[in-house]
């Protein structure tokens, strides 16, 4: 049987929990999971700055997004997209397109002498490319390898 008399909550605790306002009790859990918690993990008391901090970093991530293009790649379970803004519908005419197992290559836009390399975020396959112009972007869908094979490399001294 546990013995519930020897636990430190008397009377007089239960009176002055039931007097504390809301921000006495925010303030004395705060302090007392900042002695816990290590200096680093501070920011998880206050889920606000904490998401103040995410919004900061979450700016357009260079990977997603290249310079000269603006193209943006996202990939799914299957596919790896790319979507291409193109600011002349002529330039579909004129564009070429190309890819490897990691990479795509988009030439003659905006200038026929351009030649744009996007490094894609998985390995896709060689066959089973998409392509679709609507409403000024140019959107690729490319079938991703599910099956990577690999081998382990022996360390020798």
């Amino acid at each position: 049987m546990f013995p519930w008399n020897l636990l430190p909550f008397d009377r007089n605790t239960q009176k002055k929990i039931l007097e504390m306002k809301p921000d006495e009790i925010e303030n004395y859990v705060q302090q007392m999971m900042g002695k816990m918690l290590q200096p680093n993990m501070q920011g998880m008391l206050k889920p606000e700055e904490w998401l103040k901090g995410m919004q900061q970093h979450n700016s357009p991530d260079p990977a997603k997004q290249t310079n000269g293009l603006g193209a943006e790649m996202f990939e799914t379970h299957d596919f790896v997209f790319v979507r291409v803004p193109l600011k002349e519908e002529a330039w579909v005419k004129q564009m070429k397109l190309f890819y490897t197992s990691n990479q795509v290559i988009i030439e003659h836009i905006p200038d026929l002498s351009d030649k744009h390399t996007l490094v894609l975020p998985a390995t896709v396959k060689r066959k089973g490319a998409a392509a679709n112009y609507r409403d000024g972007v140019l959107e690729l869908k490319l079938h991703k390898i599910v099956d990577m094979q690999y081998a382990e490399i022996d360390i020798s001294n």
